[in-house]
């Protein structure tokens, strides 16, 4: 219950207004992390850097995301959630500010690393106050929807803010970016309401979480078996126009499209990781293998290269909500920072994917290669989850009552 008296419409509704505030911030942040990847030439002409040069500010944002979601997470816990959030928000908006400003690569980089820096601890947050303001039951339906923020900025932002970069140059995406930080901060200071202050624990009480084994283990298979789809992903451009024979030209159609099939997988996994999160993890792993196993089988065939993309991208992100939920109940007590870390896993799997899916490309194995090697990545990711079903119906033995279902 959100307020003591409050009618059940009007909590509704404030649930509704509230999970869209965050998913506006999701937006934000969706765009920033992957707007850049089509603006690598023109950032690289600016500076007089080589474009693979220019290509460590995608890993720049993903090291602020891996080091920033702790840390920031922890120092989170001491303010009221709304407050957390704006806060949050504001560093992003600050660091898009800087990288539209930018005057040398440097700083660039350094306003990269910054605007990383909060993804994880707002995605951390967010989805625990999205799980507050969720009905029993629905929890999972309710974090899905602030990450379809996340998700529609491959529909809709990155195209258009990579289109807006081409027209008016680099930094107009980067402005944009920054007004739609703007926009997060005001619906989250209007719309979400004031939550308790989480109780206060030590750094110490709450970086114990990360002792419990359970936790290693989901958090294994974001880190690994979702680094199963950045391998094959990483390469989807390359695959669509070598082997499929696309022009350049139609590539960010079919990119588009697959943002449609991640926001499509990303609502499915909400539902079903409300019934059963762990059965679910295990089968949207084996649903992702299935579809890496297509996708290079299909390639040569355009139309059914099209279909194969969708069918990935929904396959991959019927797995995010699952994992998400069991990482909140795993982490009890210390859910944001464990739901922090989870983003972290994440990011990391999308360093480890593309690196593995280039190994055999690299090889001269050909480009629907990169398939075969996430779903090795995938079959790993199934051993964390088939250990963590396992300890789960052990624990489940011994203190039955502790366990969530």
């Amino acid at each position: 219950m959100l307020r003591p008296f409050s009618p059940p419409d009007a909590e509704d509704a404030i649930a509704k207004r509230s999970l869209l505030a965050l998913a506006v911030g999701g937006f934000g942040l969706g765009m920033t992390e992957f707007v850049i990847m089509g603006l690598l030439p023109d950032i690289a002409h600016t500076f007089g850097v080589s474009i693979p040069q220019a290509g460590y500010l995608v890993s720049a944002y993903a090291l602020g995301v891996v080091v920033g979601a702790p840390l920031l997470t922890v120092a989170a816990r001491r303010f009221p959630p709304r407050r957390a959030l704006v806060g949050l928000m504001l560093l992003f908006t600050g660091g898009s500010l800087l990288s539209a400003g930018a005057g040398s690569y440097g700083v660039l980089m350094g306003a990269r690393v910054l605007s990383g820096f909060s993804h994880g601890s707002f995605f951390g947050v967010g989805a625990v106050v999205a799980k507050q303001l969720a009905e029993e039951g629905n929890e999972g339906r309710a974090i899905s929807m602030m990450f379809m923020g996340l998700t529609l900025a491959n529909v809709v932002g990155v195209p258009l803010g990579t289109g807006l970069g081409y027209a008016l140059g680099w930094r107009a995406a980067f402005a944009a970016v920054s007004l739609v930080g703007a926009c997060a901060v005001a619906s989250l200071w209007r719309w979400v309401p004031a939550l308790p202050t989480p109780p206060h624990k030590s750094v110490q009480n709450q970086l114990a979480v990360f002792k419990r084994a359970e936790l290693w283990l989901v958090i294994g298979v974001a880190a690994i078996g979702f680094g199963g789809f950045f391998a094959a992903f990483s390469y989807i451009a390359p695959l669509m126009t070598e082997v499929a024979g696309f022009g350049e030209g139609s590539v960010s159609l079919i990119l588009v499209l697959a943002g449609v099939g991640m926001t499509l997988g990303n609502l499915l996994g909400g539902r079903l990781a409300d019934r059963a999160p762990v059965r679910w993890m295990g089968l949207a792993l084996v649903g992702l293998a299935g579809a890496l196993a297509l996708l290079p089988l299909l390639a040569p065939h355009p139309a059914m290269a099209v279909v194969g993309v969708f069918v990935f991208a929904l396959a991959a992100f019927t797995l995010t909500m699952p994992v998400q939920i069991l990482v909140i109940r795993t982490a009890r007590k210390a859910e944001m920072l464990g739901s922090a870390a989870n983003q972290s896993a994440f990011n990391t799997g999308n360093a480890i994917g593309a690196y593995v899916g280039g190994l055999p490309i690299a090889a001269g194995l050909g480009y629907g290669a990169s398939a075969w090697a996430g779903i090795a990545l995938v079959v790993v990711g199934m051993g964390f989850a088939a250990a963590f079903a396992w300890r789960r119906r052990q624990r489940r033995r011994k203190q039955p009552e502790r366990v969530a279902a």
